[in-house]
């Protein structure tokens, strides 16, 4: 092989490891994000550990002083390894390890170590090949265009198509096969390449059954977390979706988040939608944001003065699932198919900005805001985007947490309203899944406390229904200040009120 050959073949496995390098950095905060929830918090200190850890591998490639070439294929063997398994090993001990955190920033840690060798290595490997000056210049270009490569691979093919930990495992075979290459352009033919090469090959094959396994290995570790048996698991680009069943109880999961049983699913769906809709008895258009399953449609379709429901929803995976699976349509009631139903999938803070129609009852069904991305849609902003797309005299209905766990993450929900100039009912129901689940019914001016409550309910009654918004003294309003895009304060206070949960022994 020509000399301009192995240096051409040595930088094209600068631009591979630097993209397969982001990719698991991106892999592990993604995973952190979903099994741990914040994804502000969890994809800065990924970074800021991954970072660092590479700092220390870049330190610590100047105590190296010969066999640079056989280093840097003993690297990529292992960083092949350690990143490609990554994925699937911490879903599959995110269930058991004693502090998942401490194997999650140790794997990023040795990850990070590693990938920092990989460049110094690479230099010293490639300066007698190179002029200086175009030696760093090349280096560095094909190192920032496999950052860059890696970073739109990720959203747009990786996640949606492969998923975590298939992933992984082929970033990790990537890293083994650049190791494979090095050895056969750099190697010296003697007895450690020969046993190299054999470790590579032996490598390889045990990711490609990795690769393979993949949906087995998550299967088995989603297993393992629930308590009930999986029947459906899928990751969609928002989200990673999973069904469960037991003695005729049937769960949504939403990355590991509980979102209803089929138990007592319909106290939370008649009490998000009738306490507001019965007081609305000519109210022919209702938008609702979120929701994707299909819940709340049904009650509003008992509702026989709606003639149209708008259904906006991010994931178009959510409601493919509600429209095709048996039992999911059975309860639902194939409300997704009604014709007086419309489903839309789009990212809700963006749909009203451009929305011409005018509702007169909406129904904000939205995931609880565990974190920023899910917390604008509890501005200030999106409150006012969403009153202009209301008709005189309309009202909403937002979903709103726990009053009792967390209290103030309650009451700035409401608070928040206020702020957007509403008028704010709050009411809450006990659902057995959940406990105590709270709601705010919001309108520009104060709508008349009557019921017109459609017939065949399961839990509500007018009785029922005006109990609803009588508060006992733990769980009554606190002061709070409003959750707007420039402080997301809301996000801070679901935080600190559901960790107190979580620590209490």
């Amino acid at each position: 092989m020509t000399d301009r050959s192995t240096r051409l073949l040595l930088l094209a496995s600068v631009f591979v490891i630097a993209t397969c390098g982001l990719v698991y950095e991106l892999v592990a905060g993604t995973l952190a994000s979903y099994l741990l929830g914040d994804s502000v918090l969890q994809f800065s200190t990924v970074i800021g550990v991954y970072l660092s850890a590479m700092g220390v591998g870049s330190w610590l490639s100047g105590f190296v002083s010969r066999g640079e070439a056989r280093l840097f294929v003993r690297v990529q063997f292992l960083v092949g390894v350690v990143g490609g398994s990554s994925s699937a090993l911490l879903f599959v001990l995110f269930a058991h390890a004693a502090s998942f955190r401490v194997l999650l920033y140790g794997l990023i840690l040795v990850v990070g170590i590693l990938v920092g060798l990989e460049i110094p290595l690479l230099l010293r490997i490639l300066k007698d090949r190179l002029e200086f000056k175009d030696l760093v210049a090349r280096v560095f270009t094909f190192d920032y265009i496999g950052a860059l490569l890696a970073s739109l691979l990720f959203p747009l093919v990786l996640v949606p198509h492969l998923g975590l930990v298939r992933s992984s495992f082929l970033f990790g075979i990537l890293n083994v096969a650049v190791g494979l290459l090095t050895l056969r352009v750099l190697g010296d033919g003697g007895r450690w390449s020969a046993s190299m090469r054999v470790v590579g090959l032996v490598l390889l094959a045990l990711l490609g059954g990795g690769f393979a396994a993949s949906g087995r290995i998550l299967a088995w570790s989603e297993q393992s977390t629930f308590s009930d048996p999986v029947i459906f698991a899928r990751s969609s680009p928002y989200q990673r979706i999973v069904l469960t069943r037991a003695a005729g109880d049937l769960r949504l999961h939403l990355n590991g988040n509980l979102q209803f049983s089929s138990r007592d699913e319909y106290r939370y769906h008649e009490a998000l939608v009738h306490p507001g809709l019965a007081r609305f008895p000519r109210a022919r258009e209702v938008l609702v944001l979120g929701g994707g399953d299909g819940l709340a449609v049904r009650e509003i379709l008992r509702h026989d003065n709606v003639r149209h429901v708008v259904l906006v929803d991010l994931d178009p995976e959510m409601t493919r699932l509600f429209r095709s699976q048996e039992l999911l349509v059975r309860l639902n009631g194939g409300s997704l198919d009604s014709p007086r139903v419309t489903v839309v999938n789009a990212d809700a803070f963006s749909w009203i900005e451009g929305a011409t129609n005018r509702f007169d009852f909406a129904v904000v069904d939205f995931p609880d805001p565990s974190n920023y991305s899910l917390g604008k849609l509890y501005t200030t902003a999106f409150y006012e985007r969403l009153g202009r797309v209301l008709a005189p005299g309309a009202a909403f209905v937002v979903q709103s947490t726990s009053p009792l766990v967390a209290r103030r993450a309650f009451w700035c929900v409401d608070e928040t309203l206020r702020a957007s100039g509403f008028v704010t009912e709050p009411y809450h129901v006990y659902v057995p899944s959940f406990g105590e689940w709270g709601y705010v019914l919001a309108s520009r001016e104060p709508v008349p406390f009557r019921f017109h409550l459609p017939p065949g309910l399961r839990f509500l009654d007018p009785e029922t229904t005006a109990g609803l918004f009588r508060f006992p003294p733990d769980m009554d309003r606190v002061p709070t200040e409003p959750n707007r895009l420039n402080n997301q304060s809301l996000v801070r206070y679901f935080e600190e009120d559901w960790a107190k949960v979580a620590t209490t022994p």
